[in-house]
């Protein structure tokens, strides 16, 4: 990496990044790992993987070349704080030490060791001046991801509801309160409460302990499924798929869905 930042022998594209031009490059990657994972390529994910670690080395040389950081003290970083957050692993806070050895049987507390993460996650905030309990939630995040994790913030000091039922509730609700606001013909609010409505349905999946980004990537596919059926029907009728009616598309689609209930 330092030679393709190399200023009179490197590689012009590399010399014109900075940390802001890459970051798009960084999550196309990262979504790329997912989608090699989802479709359980192995192979494809061990070059993906690579991609995605190229992406921390090149801000690592950033960092070095503006004289913040390098990779060996983002490793070091990355190790201390797992050590700290992880004291039911490393019980004196250095990597060798350790508990002795489970006896056969024995459950670990993992609600205890879940509450201990989140205080220790709570001191780091603050140690960093950031006292508010969603203050480092990223802006930057996936709207869809955000909500999640904004939720389990609050979660976490026992603003949320008690099961999925009242959740679900919460989610009629705001679909109710959006239909009044299409019905006064309010775009405003008609906007407003849709955000509510995605959120109470991003509740219901956390409630339901459901990866909301994965539920919806698998919706995407159960969609895009179906319509590539339409497209197929529509061959085989010898038409294009616009020039179909959509009272054929919607008998289609209701076909198509059958066939998945009947496998």
């Amino acid at each position: 990496m330092s030679r393709l930042r190399e200023p009179k022998t490197g590689c012009p594209w590399d010399l014109r990044q900075d940390y802001c031009s890459i970051t798009p490059s960084t999550l196309e990657e990262a979504y790329e790992v997912v989608d090699a994972i989802e479709k359980a390529d192995y192979e494809h994910l061990r070059e993906e993987l690579g991609d995605l670690l190229f992406q921390v080395i090149f801000y690592c040389q950033l960092g070095q070349e503006d004289g913040y950081f390098c990779f060996n003290t983002v490793i070091s970083d990355l190790v201390n704080k797992l050590i700290r957050r992880h004291p039911h692993v490393f019980p004196e806070g250095n990597l060798a030490s350790r508990f002795a050895e489970f006896a056969e049987g024995e459950v670990r507390d993992t609600e205890a060791i879940k509450a201990n993460w989140e205080a220790l996650k709570s001191q780091e905030r603050e140690a960093k001046g950031k006292k508010g309990i969603m203050d480092d939630v990223p802006l930057a995040l996936p709207a869809l991801s955000r909500a999640v994790k904004l939720q389990k913030r609050a979660a976490s000091i026992g603003f949320d509801w008690p099961d999925v039922n009242g959740v679900i509730e919460k989610l009629e609700e705001e679909i109710a309160e959006l239909k009044e606001a299409l019905a006064m013909e309010d775009e405003a609010a008609a906007a407003a409460e849709l955000g509510d409505v995605l959120l109470a349905a991003v509740s219901v999946a956390r409630h339901l302990k459901l990866d909301a980004e994965a539920v919806l990537r698998a919706g995407n596919g159960k969609f895009e499924q179906r319509f590539r059926y339409l497209e197929d029907k529509a061959r085989e009728a010898g038409v294009v798929l616009d020039e179909v009616s959509s009272m054929v598309m919607e008998r289609w689609w209701e076909e198509v869905k059958e066939n998945e209930e009947s496998l």
